[in-house]
């Protein structure tokens, strides 16, 4: 961990030159903890230090119940308390009266730092986690027992008063894609794909389109000639097809990849027929909300920047709570997508006809599911959202005292906002709309939830009275047995790409000192061919544009290069770099010339002259290599 401690050193150091403070003996502290601890202290218990910081700016002081495992002098903990000094008063642990923003950021920074790697974490962990998996699932059905039909009835009832436009208009595109088939003519309301993921029966790239494994629930509704075959006219591969009733259908395979060390995150990875199908109902419920109006400006899908200003802005006056849910897509019932849909039966069919109800929970074997989806679905993330923003409404309303309307609804279209498991309410409100969220079986996380002092979070975005203070991360080191370093060895492609990412990120966070510092190490790795690269002007909203793809430091000063590493391209008469560039290598996938058929005359489901070697190679990459090329810029 040599090459790590050395970089959080140097961060501390860049923030204490900044704020006047000693890192000293912080850096000591680091040091013998990790000695003692290894890796764990800096990836879970430094995270939960900043969590109670930002406890202490929600609640206006600190007290002796926070930074736990850590030593005191007088109102504040010793470690990191030169930045905590300009925070809070170092007597009482009451916040300043204008605490030093620079400090709550160097703070955060420090004990964010490595919260997300990208490691495997312990069998203990991910054997906890799968258990809470399956606790979750009892805790689901425990909830669904003893909901009210007043409740029940409630929600149902909004549901229709919100979604209704929305909803009308997928339930009669599904309605003419149906009269169309009984016509014998096929209408392209619903165009189902094929992601790039893994599936439950082990089906990848090509060979997804050759799927000879269907479920009778959906041949009711889609049939597999219909959408699994290019025409009729194969109907004979019909006598290849395991169409399987419901009792022996394939469950979902639950998996756990890397999130934190402290706590992994759980798939479910979904049979290859029930994940195409599921692209196609997404692909015409999403468009359909982000079309309306009200609601395609409550509910985001791909659009972070209204939760960032919201939160920023509540942070400013407080108006606005952001509310965090924990094991959000774990824990939504189908009792209740149920009732949400109970007004659109075709819809709603559709909806069931494509999950998965049975899931194989490695060391607890199939059980069977009470929550829609987990994450794995591609429908996990449009219906879990409307789940929420229905609860979100229905706890207003309770909040209110009168039943909501729709021009109530339009009303408050510019102060409600739901991404994922990011839930932003009017301050007002926020305490009702947890009770109700948790009164339908939601968790709110109260440690990541906002609604009292100038602290607000939303989106991968941090606000402290209006100030971003937003942290950089490290994501992907190199592992070789127990040493966890950063990459030494140009051998470890991905890492050395995610280390000239963080150096970039630390530039333009303007933390230089750090950024030249990381700079001397990748010039190790990558010699002289890494090249400054000019970053276009850059708007809020969105991500830097490097004006090359290949592995350079980002600059958004004029760059002059030097001798060597640049050239003039004779047809084109325009600049070329030399450097490294990322190349991957996507695996051999053959499929059968029904297959091929398939995937290439689909609608809309594949552009066919992207890679004229599509049929020979597709998927996820085997491998990556890193390449010496030139570059125009």
């Amino acid at each position: 961990m040599k090459s790590l401690m050395l970089l959080w050193q140097t961060v501390a150091d860049e923030f204490g030159d900044l704020c006047g403070v000693s890192t000293l003996r912080d850096f000591q502290t680091v040091t013998k903890r990790c000695e003692d601890e290894g890796l764990s202290f800096m990836t879970i218990t430094l995270p939960s230090f900043c969590q109670d910081l930002q406890k202490g700016l929600a609640d206006g002081k600190v007290t002796r119940d926070s930074f736990q495992g850590f030593s005191w002098r007088a109102g504040l903990p010793q470690f990191l308390g030169g930045f905590l000094e300009l925070i809070f008063n170092a007597k009482t642990g009451s916040l300043v009266d204008e605490p030093s923003i620079e400090a709550i950021t160097a703070v955060r920074q420090l004990c964010l730092l490595f919260s997300k790697l990208e490691l495997p974490a312990s069998n203990k962990r991910r054997r906890a986690s799968l258990r809470g998996f399956v606790d979750c699932e009892s805790e689901i059905k425990r909830s669904d027992g003893v909901r009210s039909v007043e409740d029940l009835h409630a929600f149902g009832r909004l549901a229709g008063l919100v979604w209704s436009e929305v909803l009308q208009r997928v339930e009669n595109d599904l309605w003419r894609e149906h009269a169309g088939r009984r016509d014998n003519t096929l209408w392209p309301y619903l165009v189902p794909k094929h992601g790039p993921g893994a599936t439950a029966d082990r089906l990848t790239g090509n060979g997804k389109f050759d799927v000879c494994e269907w479920s009778q629930r959906l041949e009711v509704l889609f049939p597999y000639g219909e959408y699994a075959l290019p025409s009729w006219r194969y109907h004979s591969r019909y006598d290849r097809v395991d169409l399987r009733e419901p009792g022996s259908e394939r469950p979902v395979r639950v998996v756990t990849v890397p999130k934190t060390l402290k706590t992994p995150r759980i798939i479910a990875i979904e049979p290859s027929y029930m994940q195409y199908m599921q692209q196609g109902l997404a692909a015409m419920i999403v468009p359909s909300i982000q079309r309306d109006y009200s609601l395609g400006r409550v509910v985001g899908f791909d659009d972070q920047w209204r939760n960032n200003q919201l939160a920023r802005r509540g942070s400013l006056d407080g108006s606005f709570a952001t509310l965090d849910l924990s094991e959000a897509s774990d824990r939504v019932s189908n009792q209740l997508v149920r009732a949400m849909l109970s007004r659109f039966p075709h819809l709603k069919e559709a909806v069931e006809a494509v999950r998965s109800r049975k899931a194989d929970v490695p060391g607890f074997g199939v059980i069977r599911l009470a929550k829609y989806a987990s994450m794995g679905s591609a429908l996990t993330f449009p219906i879990e959202a409307m789940v929420f923003t229905t609860l979100v409404f229905l706890g207003i309303e309770r909040a209110k005292g009168t039943t909501l309307s729709r021009s109530d609804i339009f009303k408050l279209r510019d102060m409600v906002r739901v991404y994922g498991d990011d839930i932003i309410v009017p301050v007002e409100y926020a305490r009702t709309v947890i009770q109700t969220l948790e009164l339908y079986g939601l968790k709110v996380n109260v440690r990541k939830s906002f609604f009292e002092g100038n602290f607000r979070e939303s989106c991968g975005k941090e606000y402290y009275l209006g100030h971003d203070v937003s942290v950089v991360k490290v994501r992907r080191v190199a592992q070789m047995g127990n040493v966890v370093e950063l990459p030494s060895s140009r051998r470890f492609v991905p890492e050395v790409e995610s280390t000239v990412a963080l150096r970039n990120r630390f530039y333009l966070f303007g933390l230089w000192r750090t950024a030249a510092w990381l700079d001397e190490w990748i010039d190790r790795l990558l010699g002289q061919q890494y090249p400054p690269i000019e970053v276009r002007a850059m708007v809020p909203w969105e991500e830097p544009s490097p004006r090359s793809q290949m592995l350079g430091r980002w600059s958004v000063l004029p760059i002059k290069y030097p001798l060597g590493i640049v050239r003039v391209d004779p047809g084109r008469q325009t600049l070329m770099i030399k450097g490294w560039v990322v190349q991957n290598r996507a695996p051999a996938s053959p499929v059968s010339g029904i297959g091929a058929l398939q995937k290439v005359l689909s609608p809309r489901r594949f552009k066919p002259f992207e890679d004229p070697r599509h049929l020979e190679r597709t998927g996820r990459s085997e491998f990556v290599r890193m390449k010496l090329r030139w570059i125009h810029v």
